[in-house]
């Protein structure tokens, strides 16, 4: 399995746990291609939370992605993360 593979494989992971731990309005997985970040990307926003709560850090811990510095949008948290 090539590495590109694994990366993807990881980040949709960690897009079901959070989707599952979390109330989300969106959860996108993102190629590289696509990503402002070059790297394959989880790209979240969480609904009436106020930051990034505990379970979506556990979860991108898990999965061995970085969290990106991302501005919260009125009752909205937007979290990026990249392998």
């Amino acid at each position: 399995m090539s590495c590109t593979v694994e990366e993807r494989k990881r980040v949709r992971r960690a897009a079901r746990a959070i989707q599952q731990e979390v109330p989300t309005e969106s959860v996108d997985v993102l190629a590289p291609s696509a990503s402002q970040y070059g790297e394959w990307t989880l790209d979240t926003v969480l609904r009436g939370v106020d930051g990034i709560p505990p379970e979506v850090l556990r979860e991108l811990a898990l999965a061995g992605l970085t969290l990106q510095p991302t501005p919260a949008q009125a009752e909205y948290q937007h979290v990026a993360a990249t392998v």
